[in-house]
């Protein structure tokens, strides 16, 4: 039987945030990634694409880069299939140009992604015009005292919104207990305020026992996303106990196949989310959001309004300029 080999092809990108992202990992100015080009004996061309975050827990894009230069001309399912853990977002952007990135699944909704800040008070509106209903703001940036001013006015939206607090691991365990006890005070007199819906990675990756014992003691939900960033941590934190919430970054995550059966096979609370990947690496990651997302979340990819649009002749700008 003949072995099915790919004509490769791959080129770098650079887009830029409409204004840099500020988080507790500091700010981010520019996403850079690699879009992978297959080429199958037919003359059928396929797309796929690594959106690395190295500060995440994927692998660096020079990392990347390095891998996809010392393959061959043509690849195969194979050398695919071998790729190592150490590169999930190169295990997940070369086996989806092989998946079939088709719809035919419900249509999903997204959260929309606020600046950190103030400017949030001034961003929601237009979101909530666009359609959004959840919406997702990061914390740990600033002075807390000054977040929970700003957090107090944004239980004042439509109590039809949900909101959810994105520390980025950046807050102390005493901080922690301030923000989840802040938000369970709401949550015990709801009238005019939305909903908490979690609060997303409170502290350090290395700090899982404490988030644990945290989400024991609150009423509001504690979901892990750095905790969780590739299949390998998804499975670890699953094994030590963790059945809360669990945000789940496909592109970073490592094989698709291998996450499908994960989560299929353990039914995990998930919450899919945005690497802010190019509309190739978004198809891919929308596709398994749809086959494994929990039905009562929203996904995170509502943050379309933060980058520099894509123009419609990007991809063969891309391959045109080098």
């Amino acid at each position: 039987m003949e072995i099915a080999t790919y004509q490769l092809e791959f080129r770098r990108y650079q887009r830029q945030f409409q204004s840099p992202l500020h988080t507790s990992h500091g700010i981010w100015k520019v996403r850079e990634g690699i879009i992978l080009r297959f080429t199958d004996a037919t003359g059928k061309v396929d797309y796929g694409e690594i959106a690395p975050i190295s500060w995440f827990g994927s692998e660096t894009i020079e990392q990347a880069w390095a891998f996809c230069c010392q393959l061959p001309p043509k690849v195969t399912q194979e050398m695919i299939d071998s790729i190592p853990d150490t590169l999930p977002a190169c295990q997940f952007g070369f086996e989806s140009v092989l998946e079939e990135v088709g719809d035919g699944k419900p249509s999903l909704t997204y959260s929309g992604l606020l600046p950190a800040g103030e400017a949030a008070l001034g961003a929601w509106e237009k979101l909530w015009e666009k359609g959004y209903r959840t919406f997702k703001w990061k914390i740990g940036v600033g002075a807390i005292a000054e977040e929970l001013k700003i957090f107090a006015k944004l239980m004042q939206l439509p109590v039809s919104a949900k909101l959810r607090l994105d520390a980025n691991g950046g807050l102390s365990y005493d901080q922690a207990q301030l923000w989840l006890q802040t938000c369970d005070r709401f949550a015990e007199n709801p009238a005019g305020t939305v909903e908490v819906e979690y609060l997303e990675q409170p502290l350090a990756v290395e700090e899982f026992a404490a988030m644990l014992e945290l989400s024991r003691c609150y009423s509001c939900a504690i979901a892990l996303d750095e905790s969780v960033a590739t299949l390998k941590q998804l499975q670890e934190c699953y094994h030590k106990g963790w059945r809360g919430i669990f945000i789940i970054k496909p592109a970073i995550a490592g094989f698709p196949s291998r996450l499908r059966q994960f989560c299929r096979e353990y039914q995990i609370d998930a919450v899919f989310s945005s690497v802010f990947e190019t509309e190739i690496g978004k198809s891919a990651a929308l596709k398994l959001a749809r086959e494994l997302s929990s039905p009562n979340r929203t996904v995170g990819f509502g943050v379309d309004h933060l980058l520099a649009p894509e123009d419609s002749q990007w991809l063969e700008r891309l391959w045109s300029t080098h």
